[in-house]
């Protein structure tokens, strides 16, 4: 899931649109010294954003002045105080100098960047228009509607196996096991925001963010649930920044298994390994400092035999990294694809899209949870093919406003791989057949896109798919949340009187 909080401030990278000339000769000068000065600055701590990717509104009244705070620049001291939150977790932002307390460049500078952007930045960002409609109707899937209402909706995690599916629900700070009739088998009480679980033979292991809302404080969890009618919650990892993936895995083949957690955090966080110590106890070594850690994978990428890891980053610095083991418990970070600032990175997979034997990867873009929401026409469905050398080219892009995840499977069983796509940020107003979306597979990078009918009736956070009717196809579930950033026309209302906390999407291709 992404994620489920994603913060994405500036821009540029994957797509670009075409800058606005300037008019004057002295408004080409300025241009010139403004770009120059933002490559230099703003470059330091993630790409170079271009003027074109935000609208000349969102520029001025939201991202220029908080990339000042974030240079030290404040209209004065009280404006920076209110930045930090009380105890630990705002010492932790001001240890890790965000806000920095001087000025790192001096104001005139500044004043030049910040004419640049602007100068240049476009009244509104075009949002290119659909040249074949989302259908309505999903040929190969029938709709099943929850048998169960939570008030409001508040899904953060749904996994679905055959016969089983888990449903964890923020609201009532709890996980609920439904059977193959959708019947609650168990619940139990878990904190605020349980957004991931994996299992093991005798335990349920969660991921507990603590907090829905952003924060610096380290109230998130890994917990353990039992299994088949056992007793006792336990809480083997704590204190952890708002994390919202984590992998269980052996990574020094000791033969104990370890824990690999994405904390996402607010302006602090990171990606961290908790090594299994053999007593019930975990030590911390941090993998990447960045904060914005979203998901993450355990592969060999390079075939020395070492366990790599690669992770999704958001939160400003936005991208993909590659992790290579070395051998001593130490790992070297390649930065294989980096994303725009403003991108709002949501989700990545790893898998083996053409057959060639390597790993691609399967990205969305579409947060948009910082300021007012924009349209934004390079949200959407990314495809990266891998070169065999770990050199990712983006050879498929879908634009789909608000992408929040994707799963690629064979759906309709016909030998080659569709996608099923959901957006916690649609256009509601234009589009909201965007909620959810099947792409069918035509051939050669062609694809069908529909939804069902009702998309509208549930605002889809969390996916998850396998064959939950056991008939040899998989089936889909979405998870709903009725709330976070509030949009339009009295929607929030109808989804918290509906309460639906998932949709089951049943193939019927068997």
């Amino acid at each position: 899931m992404r994620k489920i909080i994603v913060l994405s401030l500036l821009g540029m990278g994957i797509w670009a649109c075409q800058q606005k000339q300037p008019k004057t000769e002295s408004a080409s000068k300025a241009l010139t010294e403004g770009e120059k000065l933002a490559k230099v600055y703003c470059a330091t701590c993630h790409a170079y954003p271009d003027p074109s990717v935000l609208d000349l509104q969102t520029w001025k009244n939201h991202v220029l002045p908080r990339m000042g705070y974030m240079m030290g620049i404040f209209p004065d001291d009280s404006i920076r105080e209110t930045l930090f939150e009380d105890g630990s977790a705002g010492d932790r932002v001001r240890q890790a100098a965000v806000f920095p307390k001087k000025a790192v460049i001096r104001k005139e500078l500044w004043d030049r960047i910040q004419q640049f952007y602007l100068d240049n930045a476009p009244e509104k960002l075009e949002i290119p228009v659909r040249k074949t409609p989302i259908k309505e109707g999903l040929e190969n899937f029938e709709v099943r509607n929850a048998r169960i209402q939570l008030n409001p909706p508040s899904t953060t995690l749904v996994r679905m196996g055959e016969g089983e599916l888990y449903i964890g629900d923020a609201h009532t700070q709890s996980i609920l096991q439904l059977n193959r009739n959708e019947e609650v088998t168990s619940a139990a009480k878990v904190k605020e925001g349980a957004v991931w679980l994996q299992e093991t033979e005798d335990k349920l292991w969660v991921t507990v963010m603590g907090s829905f809302s952003p924060t610096d404080a380290a109230s998130g969890m890994i917990l353990t649930l039992p299994k088949n009618g056992g007793s006792g919650v336990e809480i083997p990892v704590k204190d952890l920044q708002r994390p919202v993936h984590s992998v269980l895995e052996d990574m020094d083949g000791d033969g104990l298994t370890d824990i690999i957690v994405c904390e996402f955090g607010k302006w602090t966080g990171g990606l961290s390994l908790f090594h299994n110590e053999g007593n019930g106890t975990y030590k911390k070594s941090m993998i990447s400092a960045w904060p914005g850690a979203t998901k993450a994978y355990v592969r060999d990428m390079n075939g020395d035999g070492l366990k790599d890891i690669v992770a999704l980053f958001g939160q400003g610095n936005e991208g993909i990294d590659i992790f290579y083991a070395r051998g001593d418990g130490q790992y070297t970070r390649n930065r294989v694809l980096a994303f725009s600032p403003s991108n709002g990175s949501s989700f990545f997979d790893l898998l083996d899209w053409d057959g060639d034997g390597d790993l691609d990867i399967l990205y969305t873009a579409g947060d948009n949870a910082d300021y007012s929401p924009v349209l934004k026409p390079y949200h959407g469905i990314y495809l990266f093919t891998n070169d065999g050398e770990n050199h990712f080219e983006q050879n498929f892009f879908y634009q789909l406003n608000g992408a929040y995840g994707a799963i690629a499977r064979d759906f309709d069983q016909d030998g080659d791989l569709d996608i099923a796509a959901i957006s916690f940020f649609p256009d509601f107003k234009n589009n909201p057949e965007e909620g959810f979306v099947y792409l069918e597979n035509k051939g050669e990078m062609n694809f069908e896109a529909s939804t069902f009918e009702g998309v509208s009736r549930g605002r889809w956070i969390v996916m998850d798919a396998a064959d939950f009717d056991g008939d040899g196809d998989d089936d889909i579930v979405l998870g709903s949340l009725a709330f976070e950033v509030v949009p339009p026309m009295g929607l929030v209302q109808k989804w918290a009187e509906a309460g639906i906390p998932y949709v089951i999407l049943e193939n019927k291709t068997k």
